[in-house]
C-alpha cells in the first residue's frame, strides 16, 4: 500500500499554490521573448506565422501549466515530508 503523509499532501497543496502564482510571470516572459522573436523574422507570410504563432503559444501555455504543477507540487511534497520527519 503506498504510504501518504499528511504533512506532504500539505506541501504539496502550498506548491500547488506558489505553481499558481508563479504560472502568470513565466508564461508572460516567455511569451514576450517568441512574439518578440517571431516580429524579429519579419517575414511576408505574417498572417500564416501569426496563426502558428498562436497555437505555438497555447501548446506553450499547456505545457507550463502543467510542468509547473507537477514540479511545485512535487517540491512542496517532497519539502514537507523531509520537514515532517
Amino acid at each position: 500500500m503506498i504510504d501518504i503523509s499528511f504533512a506532504g499532501l500539505i506541501g504539496a497543496f502550498i506548491g500547488t499554490v506558489i505553481a499558481a502564482l508563479a504560472y502568470a510571470p513565466l508564461v508572460s516572459s516567455i511569451e514576450r521573448h517568441l512574439r518578440a522573436r517571431a516580429a524579429g523574422a519579419g517575414t511576408a507570410e505574417n498572417t500564416v506565422d501569426n496563426g502558428i504563432l498562436r497555437q505555438e503559444i497555447s501548446l506553450l501555455r499547456r505545457g507550463v501549466f502543467a510542468a509547473d504543477i507537477i514540479v511545485f507540487a512535487g517540491l512542496g511534497y517532497w519539502l514537507a515530508a523531509r520537514l515532517a520527519n
